[in-house]
């Protein structure tokens, strides 16, 4: 039975010197960074990023997945599945993002079964396995492995190795596909993501970091990290100004909650 610790660079390592080489699925966030930096370490030129290119991702997200590959050391490839063409993705129910897994896998897959890779990875970590994700189930129907969560990483364990390995997204808050923005039911299309992005990139060039423009219709929900929710406050003006451009009438301000924590706090109220 293995003594390493749970969680550590030995467990993690160990975990991806068996896969023999692998390309992870990359975004450009601190999970998937962690874990292609890692991958890299053990396995060198037998591992490799791929991300995911359509409507979904903010062009902001994917120039900064690739100016993180390139610091990282790390190849990476484009991939561009077609989640807009499946219409139960475009449905936006429940079940969306098990859709849009399953078509990043149908492309990413055969890239990496075409260029020798011995497995696909994703960055899931053990917080995700407190809130009900589709895309998991989708990653497991695919054979896709999570080398993270099988080491035991949690989200202060990536931070951790990423702050240690000099990583720039070691303090990079949460991010979500621009499709997380859309009431669950309202139809997603390439229009209504790119107003989405459009608006959070003009509040961006307000300062505001951690930040989500959930659309409802004529009216925008605003949510923002605690830390800067004092500072969003005094920008209302600015904000309203700024969300009008895009085509939203009328804004609610509040703090974005990440999904681990509402999670635990579901857990714990249930205790």
């Amino acid at each position: 039975m293995s003594t390493t610790p749970a969680g550590s660079r030995e467990a993690l390592y160990a975990r991806l010197a068996e896969l023999e080489s692998v390309a992870v699925a990359f975004s450009g966030g601190v999970d998937s960074s962690v874990l292609l930096h890692a991958a890299g370490r053990v396995l060198g030129e037998r591992a490799a990023g791929v991300v995911a290119d359509s409507p979904s991702l903010p062009r902001r997200e994917l120039e900064e997945a690739r100016e993180l590959a390139r610091a990282i050391g790390a190849r990476l490839a484009v991939v561009r599945p077609n989640e807009l063409g499946d219409g139960r993705y475009r449905a936006n129910g429940p079940d969306r993002c098990y859709h849009c897994k399953s078509a990043l896998f149908r492309v990413a897959l055969p890239w990496a079964r075409a260029n020798g890779f011995a497995a696909l990875a994703v960055g899931e970590i053990t917080d995700d396995l407190l809130d009900d994700r589709p895309g998991s189930r989708a990653a497991a129907e695919h054979g896709v492995v999570a080398p993270l969560r099988e080491a035991g990483f949690s989200k202060a364990d990536v931070r951790r190795y990423a702050r240690e390995a000099g990583l720039a997204v070691a303090d990079k808050p949460a991010s979500a596909c621009l499709a997380s923005r859309l009431p669950t039911g309202t139809p997603v299309t390439a229009a209504r993501l790119a107003r989405v992005e459009r608006a959070e990139e003009r509040l961006r060039e307000l300062g505001l970091r951690a930040l989500r423009v959930r659309d409802h219709g004529s009216r925008a929900r605003v949510e923002v990290g605690t830390e800067e929710l004092e500072q969003a406050g005094s920008q209302r003006v600015s904000i309203g100004r700024a969300l009008a451009r895009t085509g939203f009438e009328t804004f609610e301000l509040t703090a974005y909650v990440p999904p681990a924590e509402r999670a635990r706090e579901r857990a714990r109220e249930r205790l």
